[in-house]
C-alpha cells in the first residue's frame, strides 16, 4: 500500500494516521432543515424526505456563505439527509460511517434506524452501520443540537450573543469536518497511536482492534529503507508493544531521521493484523521520531534547547467558519504561517481538522493543542469539557507537530479559579488526566494567568503598547520573577501557589496590532497602526523586546489573520499580507539572547526551499 506521507491536499484522508485504501467521501450536497419548534423527532423526519425543504453543501456549517443556506442566526436544532450507493460488501466485512465533527450533538439514522449518538462538536466519532443497510440506496439522517446561548457547553469563540462582538465569532452549528465511509473487516485496527522514545530508540505502538485473537504486524519504512519489521500476538482487543529502530543507536546518523520544524521528517507505516480466522486489516499511517520536554528554563526538542516563535492561528475562514474552505487552504495556511518566519502556531479554542495536523507535520511547524472551553462552572461544564478534552488528546497525540497541551485559556469557564478550591482543582485536575494519557508533552492547564504552579511552562498574556513596557517586565530573569510574583499584565495572579524559578516561561499572547478603524466601524483589537511601514515598525520594537530577553522561552503572537471584528492579524481574513512578508519574515527571525548561538542554524535550516 502507497504511503500516505506524499499524499496530495485532495487526497488526505480525514484521519491522516489511520488509513484504509478506498474510503468514500460523503460530503457533498445533503438535504437541510432547521428545526427551531425542535419537532423533528416527533414528526419523524428521520423517516421523512419530504421534511427537507433546503440544500446544503457539507461540510460547511449553515452559517457560512459556502453552505449554500448562509444563515447566521441562532437556530438550536438543524437536521441533514443524504442518499448514498454503498459498495457491496465482501463476507466477514462490515461498513463503518464516520465524522470528523458535529456541533455539539448529533443523533444519527441510517435508513430510519438510529445508529448511536455522540456529544461534544469538536471530537469525531464512528457508528458501525452494516446492520441497518437496505439493497437500494442507503439513507442518513443527522439531527444536531447547538444550543447558541448554553455557556456551560465548550463553545470555544462561538459567540453566545445573537451577534459578535469583542474577540468572540459566528457560530458554527452542526457537521463542520468531513463525513465519509469506509468498508472494513470484521477483525479490524480501530485505534493506532505511536509514542516515540528517541533515547531508547524505538517508538511505542498503541492500538485497538474490534475483536480480540489476531498477529499485529508493524513495518517502518524511510524512503526505500526499512527501519522495522516486528509482529506480535495479541489475545485481546487491546496491544502495546515496543518496536526497536537500530538506525538510531547510531548517535551522528539519526539526526536524519529526527522530527524537526527545519528537518520535518515522516516515517511510513503499514500495520496489518491477521486474524485467526476472517480476512486481515491493512492500514497506512505514518510518524514522526522526535522527543519534547522542559528543563532549565528551556523548552527542549530532541533532548536541545529549542525556541518557539509561534502565532495564535483562529483557525476560521470569512466563508466557512471554523471549517476550512478546501483542503489545499489547509496547506496553504501552514506555508503562509513558515513563510512569515514563525515555526509553531497555538491553535487557539478548537481542535482543528486532523489534515491541518498532517500538514504541520509534513511541512514542520510545532503546535499547541486546545480545546473550545465554556463560560460558566458547575458539574455539567466540568463534565462536558473533561469528556472533550481527553477525546482530543486521544485522537491527537500521535502527532509529532503537536508539543504542548493547553486545556484552558485565560481561565475561561474558571473564572474564579484564584479563590474557588473547586475551579482549582478542576484546572490542575486536566494537568494530570493529561499527563496521565500522555506523559510525553509539557502541559499547561490554564494558559494566560492564574496558571497552577504545576504546569510545565509559564505561559503569560500581555499587551503591552511598547517594547520598553516588555523589557521592563521581562527584560531578564529578575524582572521576569519579580512579574511572576506581583505583576498582573491580565488584572489577574499570573500564578497560583510556588512560583518554579526553573519552569520556561513564554510570553504566549502580545502585539495585537491592528488598522486604526474608520469612523463607526465594528471592531476589535489592543495597539492601532497607520499602514504596513507602521506595522512592521511596532512588531519590530515589540518582538525584539521579547527576543532579548535571555529569559524568555518562547513567544506567540497575535494573530495570524484578522477574524471576523477582531482585526489584528499579520494577515487580512483573506489570507492577504497587511506588509511585506520579507520584512515580517526578517523581524520574526531575528536572533534570539535566550539561546546565544543557536540562531545560524535556525536561519540555515528554516527554509522555504524544503517544501
Amino acid at each position: 500500500m502507497r504511503g500516505v506521507i506524499d499524499a496530495e491536499p485532495e487526497h488526505v484522508c480525514p484521519r491522516p494516521q489511520l488509513v484504509r485504501q478506498g474510503w468514500i467521501d460523503l460530503c457533498g450536497q445533503w438535504g437541510f432543515a432547521f428545526d427551531d419548534e425542535d419537532r423533528g423527532r416527533t414528526g419523524r423526519w428521520y423517516d421523512d424526505a419530504a421534511a427537507f425543504d433546503r440544500s446544503i453543501l457539507v461540510p460547511y456549517p449553515p452559517e457560512s456563505q459556502l453552505s449554500g443556506i448562509h444563515a447566521p442566526q441562532p437556530h438550536a436544532v438543524v437536521w441533514y439527509r443524504h442518499e448514498f450507493d454503498a459498495p457491496p460488501l465482501p463476507p466477514g466485512h462490515r461498513m463503518l460511517l464516520h465524522f470528523g465533527a458535529v456541533d455539539y450533538r448529533a443523533s444519527v439514522w441510517i435508513n430510519g434506524i438510529l445508529v448511536g449518538e455522540h456529544e461534544g462538536g469538536q471530537t469525531p466519532f464512528s457508528f458501525d452501520i452494516t446492520e441497518t443497510l437496505q439493497r437500494d440506496r442507503q439513507s442518513i439522517v443527522i439531527r444536531a443540537e447547538d444550543q447558541p446561548a448554553d455557556v456551560a457547553q465548550p463553545r470555544g469563540k462561538q459567540d453566545w450573543r445573537p451577534e459578535p462582538h469583542e474577540i468572540w465569532y459566528h457560530r458554527t452549528t452542526g457537521i463542520w469536518q468531513p463525513v465519509w465511509a469506509e468498508v472494513v473487516p470484521e477483525l479490524h485496527l480501530t485505534e493506532l497511536h505511536w509514542t516515540p522514545d528517541v533515547v531508547r530508540t524505538s517508538v511505542t505502538c498503541e492500538g485497538t482492534l474490534s475483536r480480540a485473537g489476531a498477529t499485529v504486524r508493524v513495518v517502518l519504512r524511510h524512503d526505500d529503507e526499512v527501519l522495522a519489521d516486528q509482529s506480535v500476538r495479541v489475545d485481546s482487543t487491546r496491544f502495546q508493544f515496543e518496536v526497536t529502530i537500530p538506525a538510531l543507536r547510531h548517535g551522528q546518523a539519526r539526526n536524519r531521521l529526527l522530527w524537526s520544524p527545519e528537518n520535518p521528517v515522516l516515517i511510513d507505516a503499514t500495520v496489518t493484523t491477521r486474524p485467526d480466522q476472517g480476512p486481515g486489516d491493512e492500514v497506512s499511517s505514518y510518524l514522526g521520531l522526535r522527543d519534547v520536554g522542559v528543563a532549565d528554563g528551556r523548552f527542549l526538542l530532541n533532548h536541545v534547547p529549542y525556541y518557539p516563535r509561534m502565532v495564535l492561528e483562529q483557525g476560521y475562514w470569512p466563508e466557512s467558519h471554523l471549517a476550512a474552505p478546501d483542503a489545499q487552504a489547509l496547506r496553504r495556511e501552514v506555508e503562509l504561517v513558515k513563510e512569515l518566519g514563525f515555526n509553531g502556531v497555538r491553535v487557539h479554542q478548537k481542535a482543528e481538522d486532523p489534515r491541518f495536523l498532517y500538514w504541520c507535520d509534513r511541512l514542520g511547524l510545532l503546535v499547541w493543542g486546545e480545546t473550545a472551553n465554556a463560560y460558566e462552572f458547575g458539574p455539567t461544564a466540568v463534565e462536558r469539557l473533561t469528556q472533550e478534552w481527553l477525546e482530543i488528546v486521544r485522537r491527537d497525540r500521535s502527532h509529532p507537530c503537536i508539543v504542548t497541551w493547553v486545556p484552558l485559556n485565560e481561565s475561561w469557564g474558571v473564572s474564579d479559579i484564584a479563590s474557588s478550591a473547586s475551579q482549582e482543582h478542576f484546572a490542575r485536575s486536566l494537568y494530570h488526566l493529561t499527563k496521565a494519557i500522555d506523559p510525553a508533552r509539557p502541559v499547561i492547564s490554564n494558559d494566560g494567568w492564574e496558571t497552577p504552579d504545576d504546569s510545565d511552562v509559564y505561559g503569560i498574556h500581555d499587551y503591552a503598547p511598547t517594547g520598553s513596557s516588555l523589557r521592563s517586565r521581562y527584560g531578564g530573569s529578575t524582572a521576569i520573577q519579580e512579574t511572576l510574583a506581583s505583576g498582573r499584565p491580565g488584572g489577574r495572579r499570573l500564578v497560583l501557589g510556588v512560583v518554579d524559578v526553573d519552569r520556561p516561561v513564554m510570553l504566549t499572547e502580545f502585539g495585537g496590532l491592528t488598522y486604526a478603524p474608520a469612523e463607526g466601524e465594528n471592531w476589535f483589537g489592543y495597539s492601532t497602526v497607520t499602514d504596513g511601514a507602521d506595522l512592521v515598525r511596532k512588531l519590530d520594537d515589540l518582538v525584539t523586546a521579547v527576543l532579548d530577553s535571555p529569559a524568555l522561552a518562547g513567544f506567540c503572537y497575535t494573530q495570524l489573520t484578522d477574524t471576523e471584528q477582531e482585526r489584528n492579524g499579520l494577515l487580512t481574513a483573506d489570507r492577504s499580507p497587511k506588509a511585506d512578508p520579507a520584512e515580517i519574515r526578517a523581524v520574526l527571525t531575528k536572533p534570539t539572547k535566550a539561546l546565544p548561538g543557536d540562531e545560524l542554524r535556525y536561519h540555515r535550516e528554516n527554509s522555504l526551499d524544503q517544501y
